[in-house]
């Protein structure tokens, strides 16, 4: 017994050696402890980036999905959360909204000329407004010049 096992060893002695050394022929050089401490990858923590089309696709395969579980399964199959469906179904709506709404043609109104339309506006108001009273006074005199033609008493009389 102790024969078979020392045979057997013997043959995973050799096959280990004409492995490292077929190793050794392929690559020209020894395999050594460094490389072998080096190769080992160190995990560094990144956040998942989606590209626009892949959200829109999901969402529209989402919608299209009728039968119980599916949207589960899909979720499932591209490894997403159910809260990445939710935002982006907020983030398509919110783009939809503001693809159909209508954008002003044309060139930008400056906000100098915007200025300087509001100040014409309200001079032309003011002197608009200072022909009214100066018309209400001419007819207030016209009154009182009438009561006194009249002997009727005035406003002032009437205290």
């Amino acid at each position: 017994m102790k024969k078979v096992f020392a045979q057997r060893d013997a043959d995973a002695t050799s096959f280990s050696e004409g492995v490292s050394e077929g190793a050794r022929r392929a690559t020209g050089e020894a395999p050594s402890e460094k490389t072998a401490s080096n190769a080992e990858v160190v995990a560094v923590a990144s956040r998942r980036r989606f590209v626009t089309s892949y959200r829109q696709r999901i969402v529209r395969e989402a919608d299209a999905c009728n039968t119980p579980g599916a949207i589960g399964a899909l979720l499932r199959r591209e490894g997403l959360y159910s809260s990445h469906l939710s935002n982006w179904r907020a983030e398509v709506a919110a783009a939809d909204v503001a693809a159909v709404e209508a954008k002003p043609r044309g060139p930008k109104p400056s906000e100098a000329k915007a200025t300087d339309r509001r100040l014409a506006a309200q001079e032309q108001e003011i002197a608009k407004l200072r022909k009214k009273l100066n018309r209400a006074e001419q007819i207030i005199d016209v009154q009182k010049k009438l009561c006194d033609l009249l002997g009727l008493p005035t406003a002032g009389d009437v205290s």
